[in-house]
Formats: C-alpha cells, sequence, structure tokens
C-alpha cells in the first residue's frame, strides 16, 4: 500500500515549477495543429474517396452507353 501511494505521488506532481518558452510553445501548437489537420485530411479522403469512385464509374457507364447507342 505504501509502495501504491508513493508511487501516485510521483507520478501526479502537485506543482511544478517549470517554463515553457515561446518558442517551444509554438512549436508544441504547431505540431498539434499539423496531427489535428493531418486527421482531418484523412478523414475527408476516406469519405471523398468512395464517391470519387462512384463519380468515375457512372461516367464510364454514361460513355460507354453513348458509344453503343449510336
Amino acid at each position: 500500500m505504501k509502495r501504491i501511494v508513493i508511487a501516485l505521488f510521483a507520478a501526479v506532481p502537485l506543482l511544478a515549477h517549470a517554463y515553457v518558452g515561446p518558442g517551444a510553445g509554438l512549436g508544441m501548437i504547431a505540431s498539434l495543429l499539423a496531427v489535428v489537420g493531418a486527421m482531418l485530411l484523412s478523414i475527408v479522403g476516406l469519405i471523398l474517396w468512395p464517391l470519387r469512385m462512384l463519380k468515375k464509374h457512372l461516367q464510364t457507364k454514361s460513355v460507354t452507353r453513348e458509344r453503343t447507342d449510336s
């Protein structure tokens, strides 16, 4: 039990005397924005990819129908 309490106090500091400078802070914000942007773009890509394939498939069908009709 004593080890668990010590581990919890070591894992969760009550007060941290630390300074994050403007360069490190901006770098952290830029990294966060890059990760969020990459996630959003991947979701948009996963949604749009099947729609593009469906559009391409329908266009090729209409072109083959026009060729066979004429």
